[in-house]
Order: structure tokens, then sequence, then C-alpha cells
């Protein structure tokens, strides 16, 4: 695969006075948007703005990366605190001696680098590094079985990283450091009366829709019949002043078709709908495509549906598509948080209550065998794991247990502590006051940053399409950080504030229904149809002779667990079959000690 943001800069060069000046005039960049003066240069990749109008005039005028390297000459590493929208960018200055690396708030677009004392190599793509090497690191191999994807700033090479969301990297005669470039501020204290919320709120919206479709033809939505694809799709509408180009995917599997949904939401808002449902068959043309075109393992299972949405988007003209990601993240739409809520009422019982009721939740309490009194029982026992660590709780590997999956030489290698260290540190970025801001703030970074935007970004850039968030508008994050807390979790009442403000905008089928989004059957599918079942095998057995995972797990996995609960544990399947596919495409890779 090839990048579009890459550069290897000498340091031993740009340290140096006497040498420096001369470094600028090629300063080993590359990028479609570049620009220098005499002392520094800048390449860009995204749509930056900037927040102060004059200067948003001056990258209108000039173009982006002569506008930010202007605003870097004036205020050095404070520039990212005058811009917006998505970007990374790469800044090479021989007066200050010094690179600089950035992505924005929620690294819509990314950047990848390694850093020794002679050199900085760096991509917006990790498997295309300058200098990366061949070599894997375990324990990220581990982060993806964990989280199904690996968390930034780790990454599957070992040396490399990447920048996390909201974060530049600087580096300088002290050294190589990352910064977080916008702090996570809520504003609890909301003034504003429902009323005039509800109409900011729903003109941010139209403007972040309009933002979007500035410079394109034909923009098309994503249309899975949620609450925000839906509100997206209609604003399109709105802003265009034409039928929304509407694509929604289906699938022939019980429990996982939503095309009801979106055929509501087409209908209501008069978009040209087009549907295409997933077979098996499509899974086996593309899994190997959409697995190695990744730069990393990644195991969402939405990537492939999602591509093939924006293929037919791509056929039908569109040269960009505008998705809804963001909503549950920004104003509480996961169910995850009503479950925590409940938990925290169960802190508020008073500590000597309490401790005359855990004894009853144990393992052996004979309460776990009565009917009704389980669930109740594991409520408590779970209610005891701290934050973050209990969000997972139901981890898949956890619950297989990592000794009877991986094999015992690669789990050696790894610590199994790192991926609560890692939530840790995140949970700790946010000092919110309330439970409901700390963990959208904590899936800002793991359901957003380092899933569903590479989900979404994959499958675009696979069908040759752009793609938009305006869900995702620095606007919009802003308003939604100054709500109270009750307005996106209400009791256990999701996203209230989101729903409310759009009733009699959406139909009240779309408002009332629950989320499931682009799933995919694929458990289900492998234990009917024989050539996906094959598929299935051949793949996982495959991945049995690298050392990373058990073969008699594997011969379990197939033989047992899937067969007896194919939504369950479909998901460690489609998992180790992306991981096989990826490495199938890297040749032989090395996994180091």
């Amino acid at each position: 695969m090839k990048d579009k943001l890459s550069g290897q800069v000498d340091l031993t060069r740009l340290l140096d006075p006497a040498s420096a000046p001369g470094l600028i005039a090629d300063p080993g960049l590359r990028s479609a948007l570049v620009a220098r003066d005499a002392t520094a240069a800048c390449a860009i990749l995204g749509s930056p703005s900037f927040h102060d109008p004059d200067e948003q005039r001056a990258l209108r005028a000039s173009g982006p990366a002569a506008a930010l390297l202007t605003s870097w000459q004036r205020n050095g590493v404070e520039l990212c605190a005058r811009i917006g929208g998505s970007y990374a960018l790469a800044i090479v200055d021989a007066r200050r001696e010094c690179v600089f690396l950035a992505v924005d708030r929620f690294a819509i677009e990314t950047l990848c680098y390694r850093a020794d004392d002679s050199a900085l190599s760096f991509s917006d793509r990790a498997d295309c590094v300058p200098g990366r090497g061949d070599q894997l690191d375990p324990q990220a191999i581990f982060d993806y079985l964990y989280f199904h994807m690996i968390p930034a700033p780790r990454t599957v090479f070992h040396g490399v990283r990447r920048l996390p969301a909201a974060h530049a990297l600087l580096v300088d005669r002290q050294g190589a450091r990352e910064i977080r470039h916008w702090p996570l501020r809520f504003d609890e204290q909301h003034r504003l009366p429902f009323e005039a919320s509800r109409d900011r709120f729903r003109k941010l919206i139209l403007d972040g829709v309009a933002a979007q479709v500035d410079g394109h033809q034909r923009v098309g939505a994503f249309l899975s019949g949620g609450t925000d694809s839906s509100t997206v799709a209609g604003m399109l509408g709105q802003v265009t002043g034409q039928p929304t180009p509407a694509y929604s995917i289906g699938f022939a599997a019980e429990g996982y078709d939503e095309m009801e949904y979106a055929r509501i939401a087409a209908k209501h808002f008069g978009c040209q709908h087009h549907e295409y449902y997933v077979t098996p068959a499509d899974l086996l043309e593309s899994i190997p495509a959409v697995a190695q075109h990744h730069d990393q393992p990644f195991g969402n299972s939405s990537a492939l549906p999602a591509y093939y949405c924006a293929r037919i988007a791509q056929a039908d003209g569109c040269t960009k598509m505008l998705a809804g990601d963001g909503g549950d993240e920004l104003f509480g739409g996961n169910s995850r948080y009503a479950t925590q809520r409940l938990f925290e009422y169960y802190h508020a019982v008073p500590p000597g209550l309490r401790r005359l009721i855990e004894p009853l939740c144990t393992d052996d309490s004979v309460l776990r065998r009565i009917p009704g009194l389980r669930q109740a029982t594991g409520y408590v026992r779970h209610s005891r794991v701290p934050m973050p660590d209990r969000l997972q709780s139901f981890n898949l590997l956890m619950q297989l247990d990592p000794a009877k999956v991986l094999n015992a030489d690669f789990l050696a290698r790894i610590d199994l502590g790192e991926p609560s260290k890692h939530m840790q540190a995140t949970w700790g970025e946010c000092r919110a006051p309330s439970l409901i801001n700390r963990m959208l703030a904590y899936d800002w970074r793991y359901t957003l940053a380092d899933s569903d935007l590479p989900k979404v970004r994959g499958a675009t850039q696979m069908a040759g399409i752009a793609v938009g968030y305006p869900l995702l508008s620095d606007g919009l994050t802003d308003f939604s950080m100054t709500l109270p807390a009750n307005w996106k979790l209400r009791r256990f009442k999701l996203r209230w504030f989101f729903k409310e403000a759009l009733r009699g905008y959406l139909p009240d089928q779309i408002i009332t229904k629950s989320k499931k989004g682009f799933g995919l059957p694929f458990g289900v599918w492998a234990t009917r149809h024989p050539a996906l079942q094959e598929f299935a095998d051949d793949s996982l057995k495959s991945l049995a002779t690298r050392g990373i995972v058990r073969a008699d797990f594997i011969q379990r996995l197939l033989a047992e667990h899937l067969p007896e609960h194919p939504g369950y544990y479909g998901e460690m399947v489609w998992i180790l079959t992306m991981l096989e596919h990826w490495l199938r495409g890297q040749g032989s890779p090395e996994v180091s000690g």
C-alpha cells in the first residue's frame, strides 16, 4: 500500500547549525501539500481549518500548507491550539532545530513514526514508515487479540509508534516527546435552556454537513437506519437541496438486518436509496483484501460491509461519503454507559451493607444456583472491579484464558497486564466530574480513534472515495462538552438530549429503536456455508503454525465452540482470520523477542 504523507529527517544535520539551513531545500517530506520558506518546511494531509477568521482567510488564499507554516513561524508548538478539522502535519524547522508532527482531535488522519538519535522517519501508515524493518511486536499482537485492534501509540511493527489522537510529537535537542495538544475539559454547568440548546445543536450538525460537502459534486451518506446516519442523511439533503444518495447494507440473517429502519429513514427524507445485501460469497472474495489493506491487524468486523457500502457509492458517482460516527461517543449512546451507571448505584449502597452482600455473591454461593439471582450476583461481583478495567470484564480473550489460547513461548514474551495499564493511562487523561463524560472521553480513544474511524477510513480508501464525519466537527464536539451529564444519560435513557433534540425531525421509529449498525453475521454464516467454513478452517489452521495461537485451541474453537455459540465465538474466529490474512500480506514477518 502507498502512503500519502511521509518523511525521513536526518537529525544530525538538523541539529547542526551549519547544515540545518541546507536541509530545508530538501527536507525529506513527501505529500500532495508541501510549503517551505527560508527556515522551515511543512507537509499536510487532510482538511485543517483555523479558528481565527483572518488565518482561515489566509488558508483559503494560500492553501493549508503555506498558512500552517506561517502560523507555525509565529506560534511554534501552540499552532495546534489554533487549528481544527482533520489533519496530519509535519514541520521541519531549521531555525528552531526541531521536527514537529501532529494529528487532529480524533486522529481522523494518522501519523506513525520511528525515532533514534540520528533520524526521524514517519508516514501516515505504519507499514510505510521508512526503515521500519520486518520485526513484529508480540505485545502488539496480544493487544490486537485483546482489543480487536492495536491502540495507539503501539503499532504491530517493533520500534514504530502511532501518534495518539489529539497528540503531537516534538523532536529537538532535548529528545523526542509526545504532547497532548487538546485538553479534555468538560464544562458540566450548562446554562442554556433545552430549546436554545436544541436549536444550536441542529445548526451545528447542519454546519458540519455543509463544511463536508464543500468542493464535491456528488456526496452520499452511509445509512444504517440508526439516529446518527439518519440525521446526517437528512441534513445532507437540506444542504444540497437535492435528494440524498444514501447507501445501506443488509444481511440475510435473523437478528442482523436493519434494512427496515434504513428504508424508513430514506422514505422520510426522500433519499435516493441504494441497498446491497452482503453474502458469504462476498466475504470469501473480500476478506484477504480488506485485511491486507490495513497497515496492521484490524479486527472490526464492520469494515467489510462498510467497504461494500462505499464501493456501491463510488460506482454510483459519489466522490465523498458522509458517516455518522461520533454521535454515540459525544452524546452517550452506547448501552455500556447505562450498565456502568447500574454498577455505580451499587457503589452508593452503604459499605456496611455491601460487606454483608458480597460474601453471598462468590462463585460457590448457593444464590448463584437460584434462577433470577445468578445475574444479580454477577452484577455485584463486577461492580467491585475498578474503572476502567470493569469495561473489559467480559473480554473475550480473557474469558477464554490466554494460557489456553496462546502458545506458551509467545505468552512468555508479553505482559498480560499491559492492556490494563494502557486503559488506566487513558482513563486518567480525563478529569471530568461525571462518570458518563469520563467514559465518553475513554471511547474517543478506543472506540473512535482506534477502531471505528480506521474502519470507515480503510473502507472508503479501498473503494477510492473520500469520507467526512460531520458529527465530529469541532463545533459540535465543543458543544457536547458543555452539556449536563444527565442530558447524555438520564437515569438509564441513553443519549437523552440527542434524541429529544431531534424529535419531530427524525421518524419516531428511528428514535426508539435499539442500536445495531453494520454488524456482520460471520459466525452464523461460517457454520452454515461450507465454502466459508472451509475458508475459516484453512485460515485458522494456517495461523496455528505461526507460534502465536495454540493448535489445540484452534481445533476446539472450530469443532466445539463455534457450532455451539456462533454469534459469540464467531468474533474470535473473525479476528484470528483477519490476523492470518494480514500476516499473509506481509510475507514471512519475524515476531521479535
